[in-house]
């Protein structure tokens, strides 16, 4: 079901430093933005040219719903919390109660920095003023992305939240009735019903009852983050987070009932979504393979999870040992990485690039999706080896407060003026030496 790669004694009888590029060898989705472009362009530019008439058009033709008016009525997402079943509601205070937990620890504060007597630099920590929060409400509507968006933005003090999830037909054009809910139970009331490329549009440029947002966070699919890619500087971003992946760094220890119950449950979100198992160890691969057989045809979304576990970008690799493991799952760098090993927080601790990780049998990625307390919108596509998943981090700046005295200034105004010198820039020196003429 799910292909086999061998990449035992794959770095042997090599000469030279450089290290093996495991890269190339794992499997990837085919999520090709730059094929996306030319379309994306044109919904952007539809969006900024003609505003609410091209958010309609795009509506009817990608979502198949006529939407009068984008805004949701604040008494539609009330009425939508009021009819919420109460065991849902409770699991989405319960995943509230915990992200919040960690989204408070992390809050950075105000640092102050004195270099001498009157020389003062502060580095402030400043909420971004105004957000565009995207969830997604395709093949699943992702009630949890709203939590995840939403949560960290309110912790880092965001005074004006908009939230955008696509128009759905059995809804009569409103987003789906628990995002709603979720979003009333945050004291959201600013939501649109709008989805993909054209919702990101909307909030870059303003459109409509919706005022312009300074970022915009959020997953989607490959129309969400190609526009997230266009128009990244007239907005800011959080990171292209695509189809989802998870990748199971795996020795004999592990219960091949787990292993493959966490590769479907990625596997179910999308026919793009990729499921990686690493392993040294033969035998657990091919119990996997076999609890894959079990587990696929019992699972609601059989054909979605079979497209998934098929396609090019899943499969198993099978290496020498843990070390070479590590090295893969490093390279790789995985959205979501479980490790169920043998001593699996000190493998873990070794780990550099991966969104989030989850540390030996009972913690799942299912887990993280709902109630870890950790933020599920994560870098995809490799891109945890330079991005971070959601935070506070994401809704706020850095700003760097300067307060010198005279005094102060005389003592490094030297410096001042002999670098300015160094970089031809003599009205830099100047704005120094005109302060102690007499």
């Amino acid at each position: 079901m799910i292909r086999r790669i061998d990449l035992r004694q794959a770095a042997t009888g090599r000469t030279g430093d450089e290290p093996f590029d495991y890269r190339a060898s794992l499997p990837r989705a085919d999520f090709d933005i730059e094929a996306a472009v030319p379309a994306v362009h044109r919904i952007c530019e539809a969006v900024r040219t003609r505003g609410l008439d091209a958010i309609a058009e795009f509506s009817e033709q990608f979502d198949g719903v006529v939407v009068d008016d984008i805004r949701v009525p604040v008494a539609t997402i009330a009425a939508a919390l009021e009819d919420l079943e109460p065991a849902i509601r409770a699991a989405l205070e319960e995943s509230i109660r915990r992200l919040r937990a960690t989204c408070e620890a992390e809050l950075e504060h105000d640092v102050v920095t004195e270099l001498g007597p009157g020389a003062v630099v502060t580095h402030r920590k400043v909420p971004v003023d105004r957000v565009g929060l995207y969830v997604p409400g395709g093949l699943a509507p992702l009630v949890s992305s709203v939590l995840m968006n939403v949560v960290p933005a309110q912790i880092a003090g965001v005074r004006s939240i908009a939230l955008a999830s696509p128009p759905q037909k059995e809804f009569g054009g409103l987003p789906q009735p628990t995002i709603l809910a979720a979003c009333a139970l945050l004291g959201v009331e600013e939501v649109y019903a709008v989805g993909g490329a054209q919702a990101i549009a909307m909030f870059a440029y303003g459109t409509g009852p919706c005022a312009r947002v300074d970022l915009v966070t959020g997953p989607g699919n490959i129309y969400v983050v190609t526009a997230k890619r266009l128009l990244k500087g007239l907005v800011g971003i959080d990171s292209e987070a695509g189809p989802t992946e998870i990748a199971i760094l795996a020795d004999d220890t592990a219960e091949a009932a787990y292993v493959a119950a966490d590769l479907v449950s990625q596997a179910e979100h999308d026919p793009l979504a990729a499921a990686v198992l690493v392993t040294p160890s033969e035998r657990l691969a091919d119990e996997v393979d076999v609890e894959l057989g079990k587990q696929v045809y019992a699972t609601r979304h059989t054909d979605r999870i079979l497209t998934a576990l098929t396609s090019r970008q899943s499969a198993t690799v099978v290496v020498d040992d843990l070390e070479q493991g590590l090295a893969v799952v490093n390279a790789y760098a995985a959205e979501h990485l479980e490790i169920q090993t043998v001593d699996a927080a000190a493998w873990a601790a070794r780990v550099n690039n991966a969104g989030a990780i989850f540390v030996g049998p009972h913690a799942p990625v299912s887990l993280g999706d709902y109630c870890a307390g950790s933020n599920h919108v994560l870098p995809s596509a490799g891109c945890a080896c330079h991005s971070s998943g959601l935070s506070v981090r994401a809704f706020t700046k850095s700003v760097h407060v300067i307060d010198y005295s005279r005094a102060a200034l005389a003592e490094v105004a030297e410096h001042v003026v002999t670098l300015a010198e160094a970089e031809d820039l003599p009205g830099h020196g100047a704005a120094i030496t005109v302060r102690f003429q007499d």
